[in-house]
C-alpha cells in the first residue's frame, strides 16, 4: 500500500530544496506500465518530450500548465487527464505534485 499524501509531502520538500526545483519517484514498475510522482516548484518546468504510447496525468497538489503544438490547458488539482499523443510539456503554476500513469511498449 502507497500514501500518496505522504509521498507528495516528501516530494515537494525535496523539490522546493533541488537546484532545479523538481523531485520524482518511480512508485510502481510492473510490465509495460509505470507509475512516478513528480513534484514541481512553481515556474519550474519539464521541457517538452516525446509521449509514450499511453497515459494520464493525475494532478494530486497545485496547478500546472499542460502545453502541446499550439495549445495549452490548465489542470487544477483533482483533475486527471490523458495526455496528448504527441510532444508536449509541464510547468508549474504553483508548487505542485502530479501523479504520472504511462504504458510504455
Amino acid at each position: 500500500m502507497l500514501d500518496l499524501t505522504a509521498l507528495a509531502d516528501e516530494h515537494l520538500a525535496a523539490a522546493r530544496t533541488a537546484p532545479h526545483g523538481r523531485s520524482a519517484h518511480l512508485v510502481m514498475h510492473d510490465g509495460v506500465l509505470r507509475q512516478t510522482v513528480i513534484a514541481l516548484t512553481s515556474g519550474t518546468s519539464l521541457d517538452e518530450h516525446n509521449a509514450p504510447p499511453a497515459a494520464s496525468l493525475q494532478v494530486l497538489r497545485g496547478r500546472v500548465n499542460l502545453t502541446a503544438a499550439g495549445w495549452a490547458e490548465e489542470l487544477p488539482a483533482g483533475t486527471l487527464r490523458m495526455l496528448p499523443k504527441e510532444r508536449h510539456g509541464l510547468t508549474a503554476l504553483d508548487d505542485a505534485v502530479v501523479l504520472l500513469t504511462a504504458v510504455n511498449d
